[in-house]
């Protein structure tokens, strides 16, 4: 079993103290999709969905950055 990653948490928790934009400057930095993914999902069991407009664009946002094929590979 993973260890769950405590970032998702540490995020939920400069949102309850109304700083959006650090919230959102550590979303746009995401690990990966699976953080982003607890955290949407820690949004949806707390009902704070739909609170802040721009994050949960942001998380959508880099859901799709993260989800998607990239265009070119370093060699």
């Amino acid at each position: 079993m993973a260890i769950p990653s405590p970032w998702p948490g540490k995020v939920m928790a400069v949102l309850r103290a109304g700083n959006t934009s650090a919230a959102i400057a550590q979303i746009k930095v995401a690990p990966s999709v699976r953080e982003l993914s607890a955290l949407q999902k820690a949004l949806v069991t707390a009902k704070l969905t739909g609170r802040w407009k721009d994050v949960d664009v942001a998380i959508d946002e880099s859901l799709a950055a993260l989800s998607a094929p990239r265009l070119h590979r370093s060699p």
